[in-house]
């Protein structure tokens, strides 16, 4: 689901997650428009047209480990697990800024230019 908004401008991205039917795009909305509000506050951003979404991670969180008793002795475990949502955002273009992708290029030989030569 961050991949859909991932490289895309901020209002594109608050129009996208409405319709994405999943529990954790009202998460992912609410921490955007945290970052929003972080960049109007803290660095002075007064244009939102221009942010993208540079770095959206969904990293695991810590996990609460609870046991539960059960018949005969034993005892299952409960693994109650959270997570961390990061939502980088910046006003400059980015290689994922044109929806092209960053990297270098592979090099080029002389038997590969030979080839393309005929």
């Amino acid at each position: 689901m961050l991949n859909q908004v991932r490289g895309k401008r901020v209002s594109e991205a608050l129009q996208i997650l409405p319709f994405i039917r999943r529990g954790a795009a009202r998460l992912v909305e609410k921490v955007l428009r945290s970052a929003i509000a972080n960049a109007e506050h803290n660095h002075q951003v007064r244009t939102l047209d221009d942010l993208r979404i540079v770095q959206a991670v969904a990293d695991g969180g810590p996990s609460m480990k609870r046991v539960q008793p059960r018949a005969m002795g034993r005892a299952f475990f409960i693994r109650h697990r959270t997570s961390h949502l990061t939502i980088v955002l910046s006003d400059e273009a980015g290689p994922g800024a044109t929806g092209e992708r960053g990297g270098a290029s592979r090099p080029r030989t002389a038997r590969a230019r030979a080839a393309r030569k005929g």
